[in-house]
């Protein structure tokens, strides 16, 4: 199915969303973006759908066409203070406010926002499949998240971040047990299933 090009015609719309939310480690990031009006490429789709090579494309062009975008984080000490749920709420609010436009109007992936500056929203469950201006967050937050992860990797090359990007594989958490945490780890998240929180540290 096509991506509809947005929710309220006649209006400026932000798509919002976030990535990194159930990983182990690194911060959560979150992106806002407003496209022009009838814009429409080929490779903008939900960024899970596409490969890392096409996602990187998709982002190029994301950021040299788009009317408007921001990409905003939370560090893993913050997300631990205030929660994840939080931490992806206060990304996004982040994302919009470093927007050159304001808009009208958000449309958040997921289920769930925390009202910002009084700008009317709309949640889509999986609206990064749905909404033009949703995916294309979804590719940036995600890019952008990847990219971040890959310098962390170069000097914490012992976790598999390159390629497990801070999520709970096997191997990361094998890494953990073997080499403990670093400052980039979530203490609030249960790192090992085994491991009773708090006896980690």
């Amino acid at each position: 199915m096509a991506l509809q090009p947005f929710h309220t015609a006649g209006i400026i719309e932000a798509g919002c969303d976030e990535a990194g939310r159930g990983c182990l480690a690194g911060p959560v990031f979150a992106a806002a973006v407003i496209l022009p009006e009838g814009f429409s490429h080929p490779l903008l789709n939900d960024s899970k759908q596409l490969t890392e090579a096409r996602r990187d494309e998709a982002r190029a062009v994301v950021e040299s066409l788009a009317a408007a975008w921001a990409v905003a984080r939370v560090d893993p000490r913050e997300i631990d203070q205030i929660n994840i749920l939080q931490a992806s709420f206060l990304a996004m609010h982040r994302a919009v406010e470093q927007l050159a436009i304001t808009p009208a109007a958000l449309l958040i992936d997921g289920n769930r926002f925390r009202p910002y500056a009084g700008i009317p929203h709309t949640c889509v469950i999986k609206g990064d499949g749905i909404y033009q201006s949703i995916a294309a967050a979804s590719i940036l937050a995600k890019t952008h998240r990847d990219a971040y992860m890959h310098a962390l990797a170069e000097k914490h090359p012992q976790y598999g971040w390159q390629q497990n990007k801070g999520y709970p594989t096997a191997d990361h958490r094998a890494a953990i047990r073997q080499y403990g945490i670093t400052p980039h780890h979530r203490r609030s998240f249960r790192l090992l299933p085994e491991v009773v929180q708090g006896k980690l540290f």
